[in-house]
């Protein structure tokens, strides 16, 4: 469905990240207690939650409810902001109401047992008091010990009240020090449990030497509460958690390999330091339990191009093995897409003959910024063989080697290919001192050379290195 509707929409380069569907959502349990509220969703896993709330506050001290705050909320990092207000105290209750925390809370208390006779329809209620629930609900009836059993019969638990300390929704209490009147207060904290990453669906017309790409934001949330009407901003970036300078506890986070070169292009993307920033164009719900996606990338028709890459290791033999189908672009704003791309997946499909569009590969690709030259790749090639051989090996003295590596490259394929061919493990001291074709070193340790293999036919590369250790 995705791809059919990357065929179809239209829209600016640049333009602010526009919500797939307009219509809010109904929040459970009736109308929200928040007022306007403002998310800052990072991809580290936090979000910054703004709610601005008018409260009608008696002059001096007073305890002040805020519901509808996040179930996970990092109470340390709550403010409350307001003119003529000072805060003495604040509590957070997470204590939900659910029937098990009723029974929990009712430990000790006297309760109500409605038995209904299956027979007759007849009710008889019958007082109890709750001794225990821990994995089951252990029920004192008269001088009788009796176990609450999910088995079917109709029974009830009637309670006197809600304990008051559980809460129908996550809630914030504050006991503040104020002017009195009605007062603009604006709630800000941290919470976990809001995310957001980044898809691309890109199509590939072989023929036109062409892509387009549709990037998609696939917005999160499990945070126990609904953000209703919410002005949504998504940061690109990953803020520091806390950790140090050099915090050795966060995984290494490699490259995933798909960019050639990096871009040194600045977009007109908005930033914040070395962040770059993606406003929703239009206030949204961000309900809980919910996936949202919204689009932030609109592409037709930027130059790509279909190329095979064999990438081989140090003294490494196979006799045939199938060459990388790669798909090279760049990010440039000329000849590119045009911006820098956040982490994420790239999705890749080609028409088939009958013109429906074909999944054909995918690729993580990492933070990218504008003016890159990247390749995606999206399998191995069925008809585009190489082989490599180790076809001479000579000890020269005792730390010194010549190597004679030869490379067969086949092509089933009915027209003619270019593969790139990368050899790897040329630390230290190693030089090429023969080569059938001209090559390219690209790094300390990586040499390229671009074989053309004819139709339907073979081509051979020979190289020789001399190596020390």
């Amino acid at each position: 469905m995705r791809a059919a509707w990357l065929l179809l929409a239209g829209g600016a380069l640049a333009a602010p990240i526009l919500a797939q569907d307009a219509t809010s959502v109904a929040v459970p349990g009736g109308a929200t207690a928040q007022g306007d509220v403002a998310v800052t969703i990072y991809q580290n896993g936090q979000s910054l939650i703004q709610d601005t709330r008018r409260l009608t506050m008696p002059a001096g001290r007073s305890k002040q409810e805020f519901p509808d705050v996040s179930a996970q909320i990092r109470a340390e990092t709550v403010t409350l902001t307001g003119p003529g207000i000072g805060i003495v105290e604040q509590n957070f209750d997470y204590d939900l109401l659910t029937p098990a925390k009723l029974m929990e809370k009712a430990v000790g208390q006297n309760v109500t047992l409605i038995r209904t006779n299956p027979a007759t329809g007849a009710e008889v209620r019958v007082p109890a008091k709750v001794l225990a629930a821990n994995g089951g609900v252990v029920l004192q009836v008269g001088n009788t010990i009796e176990v609450l059993r999910d088995d079917g019969l109709p029974v009830r638990v009637i309670f006197d009240k809600v304990p008051p300390n559980l809460r129908a929704r996550p809630t914030l209490s504050v006991t503040l020090e104020a002017k009195g009147g009605v007062t603009p207060t604006t709630l800000t904290y941290l919470t976990p449990g809001l995310g957001w990453n980044s898809d691309y669906v890109t199509l590939f017309d072989d023929a036109k030497q062409t892509i387009d790409v549709q990037g998609w934001v696939t917005l999160t949330n499990n945070t126990g509460t609904d953000y209703s009407n919410a002005n949504v901003l998504l940061v690109a970036g990953n803020p520091n958690g806390g950790g140090g300078r050099r915090n050795y506890t966060t995984p290494w986070n490699p490259s995933t390999g798909t960019i050639d070169q990096p871009g040194t292009e600045s977009s007109n993307r908005e930033r914040l330091g070395d962040y770059y920033l993606y406003p929703l164009a239009e206030r949204t719900t961000i309900a809980n339990a919910q996936q949202k996606q919204v689009s932030f990338l609109d592409v037709k028709a930027a130059p790509a191009r279909k190329a095979y890459e064999f990438n081989n290791g140090w003294l490494a033999t196979n006799d045939a093995a199938s060459a990388s189908s790669v798909l090279k672009f760049s990010t440039s704003r000329s000849g590119g897409l045009g911006d820098q791309l956040p982490a994420g997946t790239m999705r890749v499909y080609m028409r088939d003959k009958r013109g429906d569009p074909q999944f054909i590969g995918e690729s993580m690709i990492e933070a990218t910024p504008m003016g890159s030259a990247m390749s995606i790749r999206t399998g191995d090639a069925f008809d585009v063989k190489v082989k490599t051989v180790v076809e001479e090996r000579n000890r020269l003295s005792s730390s010194r080697w010549q190597t004679k590596m030869r490379y067969e490259f086949t092509n089933a394929r009915n027209e003619p290919v270019t593969v790139d061919l990368g050899q790897e493990g040329l630390w230290g001291d190693v030089a090429i001192i023969a080569q059938s074709q001209e090559g390219k070193r690209v790094s300390a340790d990586r040499v390229e050379w671009s074989v053309a293999v004819p139709a339907n036919g073979k081509a051979t590369l020979t190289a020789t290195f001399d190596s020390r250790y």
